[in-house]
């Protein structure tokens, strides 16, 4: 089993997959060769069905059974090279609308925090769009002061874009990476180096605490708010999905269902 993972892994690499999907793939393909127990390079498309009813019955999310699908198409088609194709479709998602923070609920959230480099690590993650991977690698080459923008590098899928950065954060930013050579990070540990995802989740996550809102937000609602904002003022949904960095417009679109003015002003018929 290891030595198919391995070969799986190497594959991977060569193609020039993301240190993530890596991770994931290997994890969802191990899951299915202890399921298999014996002989994981000849494919069984019965097997592989009842590998993925397996992952349903055990509450594994239907995101994480299409990835674990992904996975052993990838292996069978790329490591064992086997021409069968795997006919097996996608589990349907369930459509959850994203949870949205109101600008009075971005302001009273940033209110609470004391220190002064984690409110503004919070501000820059809502004011540019920034997935918490983004903000945590953001470096000090990536922020043009000038031109206000922010150059994202690398980000989901592997692609650079580029995102707005509010006059508001100018001068604490300039403050902040004045002494910092082009290629620092940030938001820098007290240890030097990036810091942690889980520490800036924590961050937002004590702040919405303090804040006494009770959404079920996390360091993601931060972007969920800012796109849905920038939907409310009237900018292009197509420009909005550039500065999201989405590949499918589709998955912008989703905003549109929790900010439509026209939506919430029909009144109820209960009067």
């Amino acid at each position: 089993m290891q030595d198919q993972l391995n070969l799986t892994e190497r594959e991977l690499r060569i193609r020039n997959y993301s240190p993530k999907t890596v991770k994931s793939y290997l994890y969802g393909l191990q899951k299915y060769f202890t399921f298999k127990k014996l002989n994981p390079e000849t494919l069984n498309q019965d097997n592989v069905r009842n590998f993925l009813l397996y992952c349903e019955q055990s509450s594994i999310s239907a995101q994480s059974r299409n990835l674990f699908l992904n996975a052993i198409k990838f292996y069978y088609r790329n490591v064992t090279k086997d021409v069968q194709k795997i006919d097996i479709h996608s589990a349907k998602k369930p459509q959850k609308l994203p949870v949205i923070l109101s600008r009075n609920d971005i302001e009273k959230i940033l209110q609470t925090l004391t220190n002064k480099k984690h409110k503004l690590l919070l501000s820059l993650a809502y004011g540019a769009g920034l997935r918490v991977s983004e903000i945590v690698t953001l470096k000090t080459q990536d922020i043009n002061l000038e031109e206000m923008t922010i150059h994202i590098k690398q980000a989901k899928g592997q692609k650079d874009r580029i995102s707005i950065l509010s006059e508001k954060l100018v001068n604490d930013l300039e403050q902040l990476i004045a002494a910092k050579n082009q290629n620092a990070y940030v938001f820098e540990s007290e240890r030097g180096g990036k810091l942690t995802t889980r520490t800036a989740q924590k961050i937002f996550e004590n702040a919405l605490a303090k804040s006494g809102i009770k959404k079920n937000a996390t360091f993601h609602s931060l972007r969920h708010s800012f796109a849905t904002h920038l939907l409310e003022n009237g900018v292009d949904v197509r420009y909005v999905q550039e500065l999201l960095g989405h590949q499918n417009i589709r998955t912008t679109q989703v905003y549109t269902h929790v900010t439509n003015p026209k939506l919430k002003n029909i009144k109820s018929p209960l009067q």
